[in-house]
């Protein structure tokens, strides 16, 4: 292939990137090939009406800085993305410039100004935390007499006792399960990494009526939709949100509540957790994160635990503050 990347050759540059580098090379999750994949089609889609000729025929020099940096204006200002998702294309955009670096040398000029573009900081706000009551009432809101609401009210019991991501949850498989004297389920969490969550045992029992009311084999899906196949993450969203609609006539605080997902429930299992006493680090372990620091956020989200440690401290004494009138100037500064 011609160093210059240019035309068909920028076309199997991209081939090359995604079936020898991420599949082959890498072996990256199918989720990591997907959002890759996305990002691709949004971006060449979007230098392909700036440049003005097809995908097929674009080449390295045509994603320089300007147009990577119109590229995610675009994503946040048209296409009404979260900064948070504009990171993720960019770091998408980054992994294969870094791998065309070495293809295609001739660019590098262009492919470093590229990967010198910063990833945008954005605001964290203070995570909501579900109380246990509020939790109870999720759990028994879907309708037990329906085959509906019985798969509702065990994922979301499993949803809670494991802490799951959604995407987690609806993948899992009835091999996943180990019920017996000490349950236990295995995830297949982000990164191809698997952890085990031992189950309480009022979760074991309810999924082991679970099975006896659905037919399955070993890689059946353990919580199907009608046609037995996995739930979507929006499908998921969709069945919580009925749930806590169903919740909030007899709990009042949850009509309070904007929006509830999936990943609230993770966040609740994440504080209860820490609230009971568990250390951060087996927390870290329980959620599945790489770095514990990731973890610190449930800690930040923790009133109780702030109210605990601000009465361990005495009250500074305070004497009254009489007004002094300030500088001229010093006060035109603080009124801008």
């Amino acid at each position: 292939m011609s160093t210059s990347a240019q035309g068909p050759q920028f076309c199997q540059l991209v081939q090359d990137f995604f079936a020898q580098n991420l599949i082959s090379q890498r072996n990256v999750s199918p989720r990591t090939v997907t959002a890759y994949r996305d990002t691709f089609r949004l971006l060449l889609q979007y230098a392909s009406d700036q440049h003005h000729k097809p995908p097929a025929e674009l080449g390295l020099t045509d994603l320089d800085v300007p147009t990577i940096i119109s590229f995610l204006d675009h994503l946040e200002q048209r296409r009404k993305n979260s900064i948070r998702t504009r990171n993720a294309r960019l770091a998408a955009i980054r992994s294969f410039m870094h791998y065309a670096a070495y293809r295609a040398p001739t660019v590098l000029p262009v492919i470093q100004r590229v990967l010198a573009i910063p990833q945008k900081r954005c605001h964290r706000p203070v995570l909501g935390c579900l109380s246990r009551e509020e939790i109870e009432a999720i759990l028994a809101a879907p309708d037990s007499s329906t085959w509906s609401g019985q798969r509702d009210r065990v994922m979301f019991a499993t949803l809670y006792n494991t802490g799951a991501r959604v995407s987690e949850i609806s993948a899992l498989r009835v091999s996943d399960l180990t019920l017996a004297r000490t349950s236990s389920v295995t995830i297949n969490g982000k990164g191809r990494k698997q952890r085990v969550i031992p189950l309480w045992k009022s979760t074991a029992a309810r999924l082991k009526e679970w099975l006896g009311i659905i037919p399955h084999t070993p890689e059946s899906i353990l919580f199907p939709n009608r046609l037995g196949q996995a739930l979507t993450a929006s499908g998921v969203e969709y069945r919580l949100k009925e749930a806590v609609k169903k919740a909030a006539e007899g709990c009042i605080t949850l009509r309070k509540r904007r929006r509830l997902s999936p990943h609230t429930i993770r966040h609740a299992t994440a504080t209860h957790l820490l609230q009971s006493g568990v250390d951060l680090s087996v927390i870290a372990l329980w959620l599945g994160h790489e770095d514990v620091s990731t973890t610190h956020v449930y800690l930040e989200a923790d009133m109780p635990t702030k109210e605990r440690a601000l009465k361990k401290l005495s009250e500074m004494p305070s004497r009254p503050l009489r007004y002094q009138p300030g500088d001229k100037l010093l006060h035109f500064l603080e009124e801008l």
